[in-house]
């Protein structure tokens, strides 16, 4: 794995959802790093990406209540164990559960293994509430995928929440998971 300096040079191969993201994050003029990488379908996989960006991928989990009308997206540290009961309580939410894959490509054009923060840029009505484990608030970068699971971009944390999720029209709830 290589790192490099925002898109990729030429398009081939790539996925359009993709692409989509380069081109909204180029047109908000956030900077990101990139590296290109086979599927990354555990957080081992992760773990070694995580050494390429120099910053941690982390664990995005979308998520429904009981009655699949609420839709959540939930980013959390790749290392911390995740307990539906503590996050319930803290969002009022009781039986959460894992969306199902046609949720996850209706409400944010992404595939299971794939999902990221940045499909939030196509929840056009708002569907899905972000969470955001406080932990993650606390590094410099996040890591996370331009919608597709087979690259792997780093930004600024900051960035991502004062330029990226105000574009996208999502406000973010802070969770304290324990994980213990």
């Amino acid at each position: 794995m290589k790192l490099y300096s925002g898109r990729p040079e030429n398009n081939n191969n790539r996925e359009e959802r993709e692409i989509r993201v380069y081109d909204y994050l180029d047109k908000l003029e956030i900077p990101y790093s990139r590296t290109d990488h086979e599927a990354a379908e555990t957080m081992e996989v992760c773990k070694a990406i995580d050494e390429v960006l120099g910053a941690k991928i982390c664990k995005n989990l979308f998520l429904c209540n009981r009655q699949k009308t609420v839709f959540y997206l939930l980013l959390m540290p790749g290392d911390k164990p995740f307990k539906t009961k503590e996050l319930s309580s803290q969002i009022n939410s009781a039986r959460l559960s894992f969306a199902t894959p046609d949720k996850m490509l209706e409400y944010l054009d992404i595939k299971p293994g794939a999902v990221s923060v940045m499909g939030l840029m196509n929840d056009k009505e708002n569907a899905v509430r972000l969470l955001i484990d406080e932990d993650i608030l606390k590094d410099e970068y996040i890591g996370c995928h331009p919608c597709v699971n087979t690259s792997s971009i780093k930004i600024k944390t900051d960035d991502l929440i004062n330029k990226y999720l105000p574009s996208v029209n999502h406000a973010f709830t802070t969770v304290k998971l324990i994980g213990e």
